[in-house]
C-alpha cells in the first residue's frame, strides 16, 4: 500500500476528530491510487485513535483483503458502493457532524452561506433510508443495497445528508474531502444562526459565485490542511 496515502488517511482521521466533525464514530476512506477497484479504510475504531497499523485495504464489495480477525466498520458499504458508482470520487467521509443533523430532518435546505462552503452550491440531497430499506432499520448502511441507494441519491453533489443519522461528504482527494467535511459543519452552524436572526431572507451564494469560489478554494487546499494537521498532531 502507498505509505504516503496511508499517512494522509491517518492524519485525516485525526483532523476530523480534532475539528469536531467525528467523535467516537464516523470514518474516512481513500481510493487506492494504483488500483481503482480498492480503497483504504481503518478497522472499526474511534477515528481520533487511528494509526497506520489500523488501515486496511478493501475491494468494491466491501470485503477486507487481509482482515486478520480485525473488526470492520458496519457501514463500510457507504464507501464501497460510492466508489463503485462514482469513479471520479477519490475520498469519502461519513460523520454524525452535529450541526447538519437538523437540516436532514426538516424542510430547510442546506445551502452555501459563505465562500468557504461554496461546494454546497451543487445542491445537498437528503437520503431517506425508509425509502431504500424499510420503516424499521437501525439507520445504518449495513449492506450493499443500502449503500447503492445512498450512492444514487448522492448524484453529482459533494454532500448528501442522511435523515436522522449524519452525512456523507465526497471529494477528489483526502485534503479536499476533509476541507469539505469541516466547512459543511461550519456552514450548518452559520446558516442556523442566520435563520435565527429572523430578519428577512438569508442571502446565499448564487450559482456563479459558488462555482468561482469553489475553483479558488480548490487551489489552496494545502493551507488549511497544514494548519489542521499541525493542530491535531500537537494535541495527540
Amino acid at each position: 500500500m502507498d505509505l504516503e496515502l496511508i499517512d494522509d488517511l491517518v492524519v485525516a482521521n485525526r483532523i476530523l476528530s480534532d475539528q469536531g466533525v467525528v467523535d467516537g464514530f464516523g470514518h474516512v476512506s481513500a481510493r487506492h491510487e494504483a488500483d481503482a477497484t480498492r480503497f483504504l479504510l481503518a478497522r472499526s475504531m474511534a477515528p481520533g485513535l487511528v494509526t497506520a497499523d489500523d488501515i486496511m485495504e478493501f475491494d468494491l464489495d466491501g470485503s477486507a483483503l487481509d482482515p486478520r480477525g480485525r473488526t470492520l466498520y458496519v457501514e463500510r458499504f457507504i464507501h464501497s458502493e460510492i466508489y463503485k458508482a462514482h469513479p471520479e470520487i477519490k475520498a469519502i467521509v461519513h460523520s454524525h457532524s452535529p450541526s447538519i443533523i437538523p437540516f436532514g430532518t426538516t424542510s430547510v435546505p442546506l445551502r452555501p452561506i459563505y465562500h468557504m462552503s461554496s461546494f454546497l452550491g451543487a445542491g445537498v440531497p437528503i437520503f431517506e433510508i425508509r425509502e431504500a430499506g424499510s420503516l424499521a432499520t437501525d439507520m445504518l448502511i449495513r449492506d450493499p443495497e443500502l449503500g447503492a441507494a445512498l450512492a444514487r441519491r448522492l448524484g453529482k453533489s459533494a454532500v448528501v445528508l442522511m435523515r436522522g443519522h449524519g452525512d456523507v461528504v465526497v471529494g477528489e482527494s483526502i485534503k479536499q474531502v476533509v476541507f469539505r467535511a469541516i466547512y459543511t459543519e461550519i456552514n450548518a452552524k452559520l446558516q442556523a444562526e442566520a435563520l435565527r436572526l429572523g430578519e428577512g431572507e438569508v442571502n446565499f451564494l448564487n450559482a456563479d459565485e459558488a462555482a468561482k469560489a469553489t475553483s479558488t478554494n480548490n487551489a489552496v487546499l494545502g493551507r488549511p490542511w497544514d494548519l489542521w494537521k499541525q493542530q491535531a498532531l500537537a494535541r495527540h
